[in-house]
């Protein structure tokens, strides 16, 4: 049986892009990072600002925002930690410049089905491990989401097997 919401995104003319992350969700999101010092944190999707708002006071913060002109596509600072809740019809895009910017970390608040092997293999090839998966429900959005976060030259904890099982 298929939900009435999922009816409606599929149906669906346009991408409808913007869901604005719960104020508490973010902290959530925030709190898996290590904060260091110093570091430049990105939101690259600010909206409302529920991220960049409370990202913690001793880092140095900076965002993007299509409604202000601030493309994160075209984003070419160094930053060193990236935390978003990406626009889910781009997200090949958002992971390939994530990697393209080479943080330390970066994470995702995304659908638990665009966790894809193709994508997380990019990260790997890359050199990022998942270091956090973490699985929650948010009431309007489609389905389980992850927060998943990747680190530069960590270990992943998870494993792809490409072989195909009968």
């Amino acid at each position: 049986m298929t939900s009435k919401i999922s009816h409606k995104i599929k149906k669906r003319d346009n991408a409808n892009d913007v869901f604005i992350t719960p104020l508490g969700l973010a902290k959530i999101h925030i709190d898996l990072h290590d904060i260091k010092e110093g570091e430049v944190w990105l939101d690259p999707c600010k909206n409302d600002g529920s991220y960049y708002n409370q990202f913690p006071n001793n880092v140095k913060k900076d965002y993007c925002e299509i409604l202000e002109n601030k493309d994160f596509l075209e984003y070419d600072k160094k930053v060193d930690v990236i935390i978003q809740n990406p626009p889910y019809s781009m997200l090949d895009l958002w992971f390939k410049k994530n990697i393209e910017l080479n943080p330390r970390s970066f994470s995702m608040l995304i659908g638990v089905g665009n966790l894809t092997a193709r994508r997380i293999e990019w990260c790997e090839n890359a050199g990022y491990g998942i270091t956090k998966l973490k699985m929650l429900k948010v009431w309007k959005w489609y389905g389980m989401s992850y927060i998943v976060v990747f680190e530069k030259d960590k270990k992943s904890i998870m494993s792809i097997d490409r072989k195909v099982w009968k």
